[in-house]
């Protein structure tokens, strides 16, 4: 059995910029091989993950970091503009997102774990996942035309894979070099890789890669659990 991602369109909605990388840039770069369109929506800033050596307007470099990023992986790349800490499940929250899901139009949104450890993750899954409703809801307005059909929704693994049980797996082993590349743009969390608090970016997201490979019995990949919630589990 084969999942085919043709003629999909797979929106990722991460916290930060570089959390795609360790998380589903694999599966979105697989997606986008098989024929779908692919696009990432940044929610907040990545402003305030500072390297030792301070950096002077950090969330102007993550952009350019990430829009590089993006570019290697030929992904559309949305930008929510939250500063770090500072996202909430809200009202405004939630149109700005319905707006992007209006835009980009998505068949299925790849979105944070309710379990993750960081509260912009967890923030970042409500949203996605409160959007996904309201993005099909004409009673809920925004610039753009409602959908007519609500996206499907896979919560991806968690950071280090802690309290996440995964539904199933996407092999990505022929995408791993893609994830490293990406990984390579975020030049200023690279730098913070030997902060006892972060740990090496690379190591995590490589190590991460063959352990769920390892699950799955394949060389590399990502894990995922689909949203058991009514409309929002979809055929494939």
């Amino acid at each position: 059995m084969k999942l085919d991602f043709a003629n999909d369109r797979v929106l990722a909605v991460v916290a930060h910029p570089d959390d795609a990388e360790t998380l589903c840039a694999g599966t979105l770069a697989r997606a986008k091989d098989e024929g779908a369109a692919v696009a990432i929506c940044v929610m907040c800033k990545g402003d305030k993950g500072q390297p030792r050596r301070q950096i002077k307007n950090l969330g102007s470099v993550r952009r350019r970091e990430m829009t590089a990023a993006a570019k290697l992986l030929g992904a559309t790349l949305y930008w929510a503009g939250f500063g770090d800490a500072e996202l909430a499940d809200d009202r405004p929250s939630r149109l700005k997102l319905v707006e992007v899901y209006r835009r980009f139009r998505p068949t299925l949104v790849l979105a944070h774990s309710p379990e993750d450890y960081h509260p912009d993750h967890r923030a970042a899954s409500a949203i996605a996942e409160a959007a996904s409703w309201l993005c099909a809801s004409k009673g809920n307005k925004t610039r753009s035309a409602a959908l007519a059909t609500a996206p499907a929704v896979w919560f991806m693994d968690t950071i280090h894979m802690n309290k996440f049980e995964p539904g199933f797996f996407i092999d990505i082993g022929n995408y791993a070099e893609v994830k490293t590349r990406m990984l390579a743009c975020h030049r200023s969390q690279i730098r913070r890789s030997g902060d006892a608090d972060l740990g090496s970016l690379e190591d995590g997201m490589h190590l991460q890669a063959r352990a769920r490979g390892l699950q799955a019995g394949v060389e590399a990949a990502e894990a995922f659990r689909i949203h058991r919630a009514f409309k929002r589990i979809g055929a494939w």
